[in-house]
């Protein structure tokens, strides 16, 4: 009998989009096929305490997207890095050793999950998963980072000024509106899932939504409104990605808020695929590899553009965690590309395997004696 892949599902975690993960984490639950996987279910309250949760309850309200929570159990775990690989992971309460896992699937989106705090943690600990690494982890996340890499790849974006807590006194609203006119947008730099993101209407509203914005991070993008249709295209690989055929939301709410996303079961109507010409979908397509590449992901991760009238295509941001609830635009872009969701889950297990066999090549330490160009010259 082949033995199977022990999978560590992490979810939950220190962020305002704790509950976004729980709900993704069930469906990929659900998706992993259970004659080829052991799933280890890891969740990570809103205090940042690691549980060993139960496969048959390990939510309370599952089906409520609003209460949905950990259900807390008495076995607290911690990764410990640095130790031999059957020693990686201890249940604190009963004070011994889990069997080893050959690949963690991170569904932690936002803060501490998908901006390379964990990816980090799991590279130092030497153990496989699933998505992109640190860098790419951190990069997709903070949106003043992102853009300026993408700008300066020549990858159009939508005009920005970034603003640090520090600077909060020299935002001033003529300035704003003068550079990027009105509406515009304030994000929190480091967040997803349109948690903190407001449209400004005027002058009345800039204040609250700063506030909320530096309620998230220490620093906040403020952005132009773009209008256009807004698509999104999902990218799968590491060194040579492909990316799916693009899908369209169609906002019911003012814009694809977090209430939009995953409370408002009409929030959003999803084309998928999109209606487009091939053309623009092979544009598309072309555009969400390259920033795939530009800022060095792996694995997986969605492209968000906008498609303006003239068919001229804006980035507007990159997902390397992507949602995968039931609604969610990654698994479907993939579904009609042909990978269904189960899958989908096996070749993103299979990516992270790659490449971590990979990784073991490159050397950690500096051997003056192994170097093929060690030769002495006596002149």
């Amino acid at each position: 009998m082949t033995q199977k892949t022990r999978v560590g599902l992490l979810f939950g975690g220190k962020s305002a989009e704790h509950e976004v993960s729980l709900q993704s984490a069930k469906n990929v639950h659900q998706a992993l096929d259970k004659a080829k996987y052991d799933v280890v279910l890891i969740g990570i309250d809103k205090t940042g305490q690691w549980f060993l949760c139960n496969e048959e309850h390990f939510y309370r309200y599952a089906n409520d997207p609003n209460l949905v929570a950990i259900k807390p159990t008495n076995q607290r775990v911690a990764l410990l890095p640095g130790t031999e690989r059957r020693r990686q992971f201890m249940d604190l309460e009963n004070h011994h050793y889990l069997e080893p896992l050959d690949v963690v699937f991170p569904v932690l989106h936002g803060t501490f999950g998908e901006d390379g705090t964990i990816q980090g943690l799991l590279r130092l600990a030497d153990i496989p998963f699933v998505g992109a690494s640190v860098l790419g982890s951190a990069v997709g996340m903070d949106k003043d980072v992102m853009k300026r890499l993408l700008r300066d790849a020549g990858i159009p974006i939508a005009d920005f000024q970034v603003f640090h807590r520090s600077s909060i006194s020299h935002i001033h609203f003529d300035m704003i509106v003068q550079r990027l006119g009105l509406p515009f947008f304030v994000k929190p730099a480091n967040m997803g899932s349109s948690v903190g993101i407001h449209k400004v209407q005027d002058e009345a509203q800039l204040s609250a939504a700063i506030q909320d914005a530096f309620l998230y991070d220490d620093k906040i993008i403020v952005e132009e409104n773009v209008i256009g249709r807004e698509i999104e295209c999902s990218v799968l690989g590491n060194n040579i990605p492909v990316a799916s055929l693009p899908g369209e939301v169609l906002p019911h709410h003012e814009f694809y808020s977090y209430d939009a996303k995953y409370l408002d079961e009409d929030g959003a109507g999803l084309v998928v695929p999109a209606d487009l010409p091939a053309d623009v979908t092979q544009h598309i397509q072309e555009m969400a590899v390259k920033t795939f590449l530009v800022l060095c992901c792996e694995g997986m991760a969605r492209v968000d553009f906008f498609l303006k009238k003239n068919n001229k295509l804006l980035v507007n941001e990159i997902n390397t965690i992507p949602g995968f609830t039931k609604i969610s635009m990654y698994p479907k872009l993939w579904e009609v590309s042909g990978i269904s969701y189960s899958n989908l889950i096996d070749r993103l297990i299979q990516l992270a395997l790659e490449r971590n066999q990979r990784q073991k090549y490159i050397h950690t330490s500096f051997d003056h004696s192994s170097r093929p160009d060690n030769i002495t010259n006596d002149n």
